[in-house]
């Protein structure tokens, strides 16, 4: 067995994101470097992200390609995911030949990785699986069924469990399903939530005008793709904007994702276009700027089995703000939020409007469920925290 010194190289995979970009991989990346690690990233390319190979902040960063993204089938995601490994694969081996590596880090989805530190395994390479999403509840939700390609991806998933030195999970929900499901012992898992660093994301100076000359602004941030609910929250806008009559208010949708363009003609359709602003993915220092000037923020992610077992980023995100929060009731979502958010009925557009319409009409709510969610993210779920798990659960491997 290799001593934990001569351990101390990390290649991190992630397939869906490019890095820095990816807040949590980077987080993590800058974490174990930090501790004293080499880290190498291999990740896709995106915009702003076109370089193939750069070094940053002290930390080796190999981008690939991003490939088709599969939202059609089988055929869909195996075009997508084979190709996607195949890179990987390839600038494994670069990294192999160049840095050297002791830990394969896999940032999920796909659970696919697992077959690249299968490969490095007889050199004696430890295997990392930080699960970022359940995968067969999400397929479940985006598809609502569980055909032959459900069925290849609940085998990934144990595969991926089996293989795995090491289980990092984002919350309780993901723990669970870890020792159940994947079938591992306590000791291999290990929770390392999802969570901004607070002292640099945090309140900026607002713009007045991102409000397009409405009283108010309510604002969107995440993925759009079909189970992140934007349609339910479009609805929520008509309902506002058409039904009700107020023109007080205007819609920001930040993120972009494989139903972005669905979404934009939706809201064409429902008549509400001139109320929303898609900004589509922009940098963190315009993000802050957006969530600043936003009076209320809103989460509107379908309730199913994969949503309520998750934490969701711009949650955490929102508090760390001071941002009151409208979302749909679960599990997770209420875990994270607590008193720093409503909860409306379940998939309930007309509900979550009116949930917002509460909070815009009362500033002073507002600002105390604001203040609970940042003080919620200092004193509690700060990134500190989660550095801090995520050392210990490397220090488990020197163990194994």
């Amino acid at each position: 067995m290799t001593t934990g010194r001569e351990r101390r190289r990390v290649l991190i995979i992630v397939e869906n994101l490019p890095v820095p970009f990816d807040r949590r991989v980077w987080l993590e990346a800058n974490a174990l470097h930090d501790a004293g690690y080499a880290v190498t990233v291999i990740c896709p390319k995106g915009k702003g992200f076109e370089a193939s190979e750069e070094v940053i902040d002290g930390i080796t960063v190999y981008r690939h390609p991003l490939p088709y993204e599969g939202e059609s089938g089988f055929l869909g995601f195996l075009a997508e995911y084979s190709l996607a490994w195949l890179m990987e694969f390839g600038l494994a081996w670069k990294a192999s030949f160049r840095r050297g590596f002791d830990i394969v880090h896999a940032c999920n989805p796909p659970d696919n990785i697992f077959l690249v530190a299968l490969f490095f395994r007889p050199f004696g390479v430890r295997f990392v699986f930080d699960q970022h999403d359940i995968n067969p509840e999400l397929y479940e939700a985006k598809y609502a069924r569980k055909d032959m390609l459900y069925r290849v991806i609940c085998w990934l998933e144990r595969a991926t469990y089996a293989t795995a030195h090491l289980v990092i999970s984002t919350n309780e929900s993901y723990r669970r399903i870890a020792l159940t499901r994947g079938k591992k012992r306590p000791e291999q898992v290990h929770i390392v939530r999802s969570a901004p660093d607070t002292t640099r994301f945090k309140q900026v100076v607002v713009d007045e005008s991102l409000k397009r000359g409405r009283a108010h602004l309510v604002v969107y941030l995440g993925v759009m793709g079909r189970q992140e609910g934007v349609n339910l929250l479009l609805d929520a806008v008509a309902y506002i904007c058409n039904t009700l009559g107020r023109k007080d208010v205007f819609f920001a949708l930040v993120g972009s994702g494989p139903e972005r363009a669905n979404m934009e003609k939706y809201a064409e359709t429902l008549g509400v276009a001139e109320h929303v602003h898609f900004t589509g993915r922009i940098p963190d220092s315009e993000l802050l700027v957006y969530l600043s000037t936003a009076d209320v923020c809103v989460n509107p992610d379908v309730v199913n089995e994969m949503n309520d077992k998750s934490t969701m980023n711009k949650i955490m995100e929102y508090m760390a703000v001071g941002k009151p929060i409208v979302q749909f009731e679960m599990t997770e979502g209420r875990y994270s939020a607590q008193d720093a958010s409503l909860y409306a009925k379940p998939n309930d557009a007309v509900d979550f409007a009116d949930k917002i319409l509460e909070l815009l009409a009362d500033p002073e709510q507002r600002t105390r469920m604001g203040e609970f969610g940042r003080r919620r993210m200092e004193e509690q779920l700060d990134w500190r925290f989660s550095r801090e798990a995520l050392i210990k659960a490397y220090a488990t491997l020197d163990g194994d």
